[in-house]
């Protein structure tokens, strides 16, 4: 497969998962916002953090506002996370590399950006603001689906199933560490009813809230939170889920191409680091920490796998 074709699958996928993944995280800020309206601001910008585009919203506007923050992170054209600007780019790398995708396929991506695009035109309150993020998942979902029923499993469903799982374990991470390094306001709160409703909108975030309470009843505990979404391989959404899919991905492409890369030998190695370590020592030897070297070292990978597989743009 051309490099350019490889790296046109892996970032339509990337930024459909970042489409879905924002859309998660408006919500949870949103619902966060209508029953916390004290402390909205602080919830916005935690958002705004987890997305990784605080000072780019710091350089447009001077504070959190429900209204101003949802703006930008929905259509705001500057802002390459926005809902906007994600599907957009999805769109565009799904167009470029059409010929590598089934029609089913195409079609469900070029009707989910039309979907997107009428469903903000018609957005006039903020009322209108849980459709929108309905209409996002339910059509990511359409995607998903089609993708997973209809295309061969070779090299080009690799590509785009490495470009989701890198995408979603970063995602996961960053929005563990916003909740440990920036949401908590002060020590106080631990154990409060404020860390209960910050930890559940964790859970929401990463669409893991029933999936846990199926498995831990109603106890909240930020051991038991951090153990099931970096270390849980049977949450889609967790670190090691996403790490072990990855190895496998690259272990397939290996078969199919007859030779090993660097990002083996870099998958494998992340792997370990996850696997070794406990919940229970993460957070004693620090959470923010461990997630800001593991954010680095899946930066790291995504560069190396555009490498050895010689993406251009």
């Amino acid at each position: 497969m051309l490099g350019r074709t490889a790296s046109g699958l892996f970032w339509m996928m990337r930024y459909l998962e970042r489409f879905e993944n924002t859309a998660r995280l408006i919500d949870a800020g949103f619902r966060m916002s209508l029953t916390r309206a004290r402390t909205a601001e602080s919830e916005w910008e935690s958002v705004l953090t987890t997305a990784g585009t605080r000072d780019l919203y710091v350089d447009a506007y001077d504070r959190f506002s429900t209204r101003s923050t949802v703006d930008f992170l929905v259509a705001e054209k500057n802002n390459p996370s926005s809902l906007y600007r994600s599907i957009e780019a999805a769109r565009e790398n799904a167009r470029m590399t059409r010929t590598a995708l089934t029609r089913d396929v195409w079609e469900a991506i070029n009707e989910t950006w039309l979907q997107f695009k009428r469903d903000h035109t018609a957005q006039r309150h903020q009322s209108d603001l849980q459709d929108l993020l309905s209409s996002v998942r339910q059509q990511v979902a359409l995607v998903r689906g089609s993708i997973n029923g209809t295309m061969l499993r070779n090299d080009i469903f690799r590509f785009v199933s490495l470009g989701a799982l890198i995408e979603r374990a970063d995602n996961t991470a960053r929005i563990l560490d916003t909740k440990y390094y920036v949401l908590l306001p002060s020590s106080a709160s631990v154990g409060s009813s404020l860390d209960r409703v910050q930890w559940e909108m964790i859970l929401r975030s990463a669409s893991a809230e029933r999936s846990f309470h199926w498995l831990y009843g109603g106890e909240i505990s930020p051991a038991a939170i951090v153990e099931f979404l970096i270390h849980d391989v049977r949450l889609p959404r967790s670190i090691a889920y996403c790490y072990d899919e990855i190895i496998a991905t690259l272990d397939a492409l290996e078969h199919e191409y007859g030779h090993r890369t660097h990002a083996h030998e870099l998958a494998a190695n992340h792997e370990a680091l996850i696997t070794s370590s406990s919940s229970d020592a993460i957070i004693g030897s620090g959470l923010h920490e461990f997630l800001i070297d593991f954010i680095a070292r899946n930066a790291a990978l995504s560069k190396q796998i555009e490498q050895d597989y010689r993406f251009t743009k």
